[in-house]
């Protein structure tokens, strides 16, 4: 095995329907006009030496190493920003140039530590190679004047080093910050021999606006920002290509090696999602795997306050065969079920629910989704006919105009949004619907031209006023909806949104936005050319989630915003195989690639391939269970890979339904909130110990690849298939690509997928099929799943959870860049020096009001419960809303929450709750009682 190379061919590629043919070195090469010499030659085969240049940024010419000769013209131009010309006769190599590049490099030489022996980038760095590639073997400047070799290190940052002795000022990190990642927390700082690089205003790593997303350490040549890891661990010596497990933009990444240690996670160029940059959780939270806190040996007991006592494989199963086997014998065979879980392959999630509906007899499946998008499944499916988003990533370079609505991509989905934003710079224009004034609506560089800080739990209300603006104004694309909806449907919608009810004006009191606002962005969407929405858990956790979701596709049909490149209606998915575990049948309705259980056609295909009948009633959703539980009717349930006490609405209607079950299996890497309730503890594998596919926000399926042995003895996948045949089925597998084969034997949208493909051609994005062979990026061209685009009445309803005396503000959630979901992961790396604590932003007035003051202890307190935290006094939310965060079990965020959902598919309103905000003199009892047993488990743990 060797490492993934990646060719670095100095400049961007060009995009241009006319080539330029030239010479270079003797040979000929055709290249796209605009291309730079550097990148030409590169194409052909020939490098020319470099150090400023790279093609994950602009050229920018300033290291004077890449010179050449240009016949029939003066001096040596730099080839990095020389574009090519037709007939241009170019020479990489002369006598001038060795002599002049020679020069170069020993100027750089002489103002460098000579310490390679011993730097943590010796046999990967650049500086080293060009010495070699110019043939330098002396400096005869010596190294007695003055230098920067001796300045200090910044060390701040716990995944990187800042050394500024060896920076050779080439810019290539601060271009990476500004171009790649959009940030600019970098800049070049003094002039002439002063110049060095400086993160904000002279600030350490640490405390400036550096993201750590590693664009940086990526583009630098040399030492001067290295990973911490690299330098404990040494080089890599192999590496191997695999996907990301956080958020749902699905990175491609290699992981490099030495031996079975896993040295550091480098984004991959040719990653489709990614295009070769990455994130803080992607590129550096990964040390979880190998985290003191897995558990890494089966465990079961009798009741949930007994001690646990660690078993074998083989006595686990056997154990939970038996559990199962005697409640359905006593119960009744609906009395088990199981949870899937989105941080799982496709293959293991197929597998669990093929397990659930062929040996636990039932459908009393469900998946993570129903927290989170299942809206989106429910509302796309309605208006196009597929459950999934309509674009792929690359589609944003294209637009022209994006929505972002109830989702906070610099957060939640930072690698998009650094796309996203770089649209942006270029001359997007951008609207923004959300409570809180999130990054994208002010940070360096983009501004958005319509913030729309609406009420939470008024979305309908707000995107129906835009359509309403559409409609009454004349802006409908007719020709589009005549020819691709149903015109009847239309006219019907049309009528309903152009009632004076649904004005901007007459809603400006319900949803707290200025209805000038709200005209003025419907007219910029509808008349600015290419207009994309992206939407994420901001629309669908709501009562009306599904309505919204469902108002935002009439908006797109209205202004015929489907269909190509630059527009779409695209959920922002929330975790890493969110869309791959509903494309796997994980809801109680549904069969592998979205098909009702009812379908006698569907329903037979499956029980031909598994041997035994299948049930056509659908089975308990994940809310439904626990309230079967509390009524005595559900008793056992198997869970994997999802912490439900943390992440699920109202806890303690959670954990009741919970303690009255008499066999919960939860299988997971480590002891999480919901395995206080366990009987039967299988440990988990992650993401680096298994193969398989993710699929991604933009329907992208991504091979996941093994690169170190499963800790625990076995990948996720085999331990379903032990569990399977404990209970009697003939499950056989040997590797997860047979999985993969019987998947897209049994569901349209996969029959093209196989390993071999993905192989052939890194990702395909469904459906892949005889129609689609080579995969499908922007759906809906020419016409719809379904047929005819559907437009849907979108009443506004009112949430029933009400704000008054008791509770006069409004809680809203959300996630932070540097955490991920409930926090196992991430809580278990350095991502916990950003943050520590979740904390509650509350509006200066409604602190003042409150006596309250930044960094204060206070009570948040709802009809369902009460918690503990600290307050951050902050107008990025509106008068009457406050904002947490969920990524500390300690704060029990969902003990707020209510059991309100969604009327279609049961989301919780995890969006709208009514609370009310005290003064406290610090965490709760149960909160300190929390703390306490958390610092005891680890002491354990540590003892062990």
């Amino acid at each position: 095995m060797s490492l993934v190379e990646d060719h670095d061919f100095g400049t961007p590629a060009v995009k241009s329907a006319v080539t330029v043919s030239l010479t270079i070195d003797g040979n000929t090469v055709s290249v796209p006009a605009g291309t730079s010499i550097m990148r030409a030659a590169a194409e052909m085969g020939t490098s020319v030496p470099k150090l400023c240049a790279t093609d994950s940024v602009k050229a920018f010419g300033s290291c004077r190493l890449c010179l050449v000769e240009v016949e029939g013209r003066a001096g040596t131009p730099a080839s990095c920003t020389t574009p090519v010309a037709e007939g241009m006769v170019v020479r990489t190599q002369t006598e001038r140039l060795k002599r002049l590049r020679k020069g170069v490099m020993e100027l750089y030489i002489s103002d460098h530590p000579l310490d390679c022996l011993t730097c943590g980038a010796n046999g990967d760095c650049e500086l080293q190679d060009m010495a070699g590639a110019v043939g330098l073997r002396e400096v005869r400047y010596g190294y007695e004047g003055e230098s920067h070799t001796k300045l200090e290190k910044d060390q701040s940052n716990p995944y990187f080093d800042y050394d500024p002795s060896k920076c050779i000022v080439c810019s290539r990190c601060v271009r990476a910050c500004e171009e790649t990642q959009g940030t600019f927390a970098l800049t070049i700082e003094g002039r002439g021999f002063d110049s060095r690089v400086s993160p904000g205003a002279h600030e350490d790593f640490l405390s400036s606006e550096c993201v750590s997303c590693g664009a940086c350490v990526q583009a630098c040549p040399t030492a001067t920002l290295i990973e911490k890891s690299v330098v404990e661990i040494g080089q890599p010596e192999h590496s191997v290509v695999t996907t990301c497990a956080y958020c749902g933009v699905g990175c491609s990444f290699k992981a490099e090696m030495r031996g079975d240690e896993l040295v550091r996670m480098v984004p991959w160029k040719d990653g489709k999602a990614n295009r070769g940059h990455s994130c803080v959780k992607g590129r550096f939270a990964w040390g979880y795997a190998t985290h003191k806190d897995r558990i890494l040996k089966p465990m079961i007991r009798a009741h949930i306050s007994a001690p646990w006592q660690e078993v074998t494989w083989d006595e686990a199963f056997a154990h939970v065969a038996a559990e199962f086997g005697r409640i359905q014998g006593q119960y009744g065979k609906d009395a088990i079920g199981g949870i899937t879980s989105s941080r799982c392959t496709n293959e293991e999630t197929y597998l669990v629910q093929k397990m659930i509906r062929a040996g636990f007899g039932n459908n009393n499946v469900d998946t993570c989704a129903r927290v989170c998008h299942s809206p989106t499944g429910y509302g796309l499916k309605t208006a196009f006919g597929t459950s999934a988003g309509t674009q792929d990533f690359d589609s944003v370079e294209e637009t022209d105009v994006v929505i972002v609505i109830g989702a906070n991509p610099t957060d939640g989905h930072p690698v998009f949004a650094s796309r996203l934003k770089k649209r942006l710079r270029q001359g997007a224009r951008l609207i923004v619907i959300d409570p809180r004034r999130t990054d994208l609506v002010k940070s360096p560089h983009i501004k958005a031209d319509y913030h729309l800080p609406l009420r939470p739990g008024t979305n309908v209300a707000v995107v129906t006023a835009l359509a309403h603006v559409i409609v009454t104004e004349g802006l409908v694309n007719e020709k589009f909806v005549r020819d691709f909806c149903d015109w009847s449907e239309f006219e019907d919608w049309a009528a309903f949104v152009a009632d004076p009810r649904h004005a901007p004006e007459a809603v400006e009191t319900l949803t707290g936005v200025p209805a000038a606002a709200m005209r003025g962005a419907a007219r910029l969407f509808a008349t600015g050319g290419n207009g994309a929405i992206y939407y994420g858990l901001g629309v669908t956790e709501h009562s009306q989630g599904t309505t919204t979701v469902m108002a935002i596709a009439n908006l797109a049909l209205a202004t015929g915003n489907l269909g190509r490149a630059g527009v779409g209606v695209n959920p922002l998915r929330g975790q890493n195989n969110v869309q791959g575990s509903c494309d796997m049948g994980s809801f109680p309705h549904e069969f592998p690639g979205y098909r009702h259980v009812s379908d006698d056609a569907t329903r037979e295909i499956f029980e031909k391939l598994w041997g035994v009948p299948l049930s056509n009633e659908p089975g308990l959703r994940i809310p439904n269970m626990f309230d079967a539980a509390l009524d005595g009717s559900f008793k056992g349930l198997y869970v994997q890979g999802e912490d439900i006490v943390q992440s699920d609405p109202d806890t303690h209607h959670v954990t009741s339904g919970l303690s009255a079950m008499e066999c919960v299996v939860v299988h997971d890497l480590f002891l999480n909130e919901t395995a206080n309730y366990a009987h039967v503890f299988l440990p988990g594998s992650t993401f680096l110990e298994k193969d398989g596919t993710f699929t991604n926000a933009e329907r992208r399926i991504n091979r996941v690849r093994k690169v170190m042995a499963p800790k625990n003895g076995l990948a996720d996948w085999e331990v379903t298939q032990k569990m399977a045949q404990s209970l009697g089925m003939a499950m056989n597998y040997t590797h997860p690509s047979e999985i993969m084969a019987e998947i897209a034997a049994t569901t349209p949208s996969f029959a093209g997928v196989s390993y071999a493909r993905l192989e052939e051609l890194g990702s395909v994005q469904w459906p892949c099929n005889e129609k689609a062979p080579t995969g499908t990026p922007i759906m809906h061209i020419g016409g719809f799943a379904r047929g005819k685009g559907k437009f849907v009445i979108t009443e506004y309803v009112p949430t029933d959870e009400k704000t008054g005396p008791r509770f006069p503000l409004l809680l809203t959630t959300g996630r932070i860049l540097s955490q991920y979901n409930v926090g196992a992961q991430t809580r278990r790396t350095a991502n916990t020096a950003w943050h520590p604590e979740d904390l509650l932003e509350i509006h200066p007035h409604d602190a003042e009001n409150r006596g309250l003051k930044d960094g204060d202890f206070v009570r948040l307190q709802s009809r369902a419960g009460e918690t503990t935290l600290r307050a951050h006094v902050t107008d990025r939310v509106a008068p009457g809303v406050v904002y947490t965060t969920f990524h500390h079990p300690e704060t029990q965020a969902n003990v707020i929450t209510t059991d309100y959902s969604d009327w279609a598919t049961n989301c919780p309103e995890y969006k709208v709750t009514a609370v009310q905000v005290a003064p406290s003199n610090g965490p709760s009892e149960w909160q300190e009682h929390y703390r306490e047993h958390a610092a005891r488990s680890r002491r354990i743990k540590a003892a062990e």
